[in-house]
């Protein structure tokens, strides 16, 4: 059975860095691509980045201060977020899609293969 599961969310000052893990079970990351979600109170969910084999996907707001990666022998895919500002305090949430192309942030939702449960960031002064 698929399964999710995010950490490394928690609290960080304007300017600061943050790296969130998504471990993943119960799938091969060289089948499936994985991604990026955040949602605030009141908004809705949206795609933050991808990968897969095809290049990496970022939402306009986050290219160049986040970048995502993966460590295939530890089934993890990270988020490493540099320069977070404010309007980054979301929950984020990773997702799979099945097949090799970075496609979680174009599948439509509903269609995803699996989710976390979340982890939570919160930038504050």
């Amino acid at each position: 059975q698929m399964r999710l599961a995010e950490s490394g969310g928690g609290l960080v000052q304007p300017g600061g860095s943050l790296t969130l893990s998504c471990v993943v079970f119960g799938l091969t990351l060289e089948d499936f691509s994985i991604g990026w979600y955040r949602k605030a109170p009141g908004k809705e969910r949206e795609g933050v980045s991808c990968i897969g084999k095809t290049p990496s996907v970022y939402r306009d707001s986050v290219e160049g201060r986040f970048t995502i990666s993966l460590d295939a022998a530890n089934s993890t895919v990270y988020l490493r977020m540099d320069n977070i500002q404010p309007e980054d305090t979301e929950e984020y949430y990773c997702a799979s899609d099945f097949g090799p192309y970075a496609t979680v942030l174009t599948t439509p939702m509903e269609e995803l293969d699996a989710w976390g449960q979340g982890t939570l960031v919160t930038v504050s002064s």
